[in-house]
């Protein structure tokens, strides 16, 4: 079983998550011998937390109940308020994760938290653009310069990293690191989303038969 968590904080960029959770939870274009996924939600209290889009999610558990190992996967969306204190636990569950060979997913603002973590200076990462992390990174904590790769969204090996408007190749990089889609139906799915054009969307239907 592969375990999905994806951190809840205010403020959280619902459109940065939607394609990845949407088609991990329904399944809907799943391989037939896809490893059995679960898809959680997770903050660092159970209290409700309202996304910046207005809504309101209840966390399925909190950050001491994340399994650590190589099963894990954790996706950190972008919010405004990633430099707050209270955020720094999920950042330890994410370096963990690294070191025993699970998966950490970071989106837009959450680069940051992970730059200053200083989880970025031995891998290969992108975010919102060349020079943002050196603007709102502490120098310090930041080194990984040399790392940086300009596309909207970047894997290397168990480090997923994308920009605020790569949420769409973001989730090609995780599915594909998943497994759970055949090669063939992940570039249609890709394809289709990316262009909107109808033969895209018929192959799609096709190769999941």
């Amino acid at each position: 079983m592969i375990t999905v968590y994806v951190y809840l904080l205010a403020t959280l960029a619902d459109w940065e998550i939607g394609h990845v959770t949407a088609e991990l939870n329904s399944k809907r274009f799943f391989k037939a011998d896809a490893p059995e996924i679960a898809v959680k939600t997770v903050s660092f209290s159970n209290e409700p937390v309202k996304t910046m889009g207005g809504l309101t999610i209840i966390p399925d558990c909190t950050i001491d109940e994340i399994e650590v190992n190589d099963k894990t996967v954790l996706l950190l969306p972008g919010a405004d308020i990633w430099a707050e204190e209270k955020h720094a636990a999920i950042i330890q569950k994410a370096s963990a994760l690294l070191s025993c060979g699970g998966t950490v997913c970071a989106i837009c603002g959450a680069t940051v938290a992970l730059a200053n973590a200083g989880l970025f200076n031995d891998h290969k990462h992108t975010s919102n653009g060349k020079g943002f992390l050196d603007m709102f990174c502490i120098p310090e904590a930041y080194s990984g310069q040399k790392f940086y790769i300009d596309e909207p969204a970047v894997c290397d090996g168990n480090l997923i990293t994308a920009s605020a408007t790569g949420a769409l190749p973001w989730a090609k990089l995780i599915i594909e690191k998943l497994g759970v889609f055949s090669p063939e139906t992940l570039e249609y799915w890709y394809a289709y989303f990316s262009t909107g054009k109808g033969e895209h969307f018929f192959a799609l239907m096709q190769s999941v038969k």
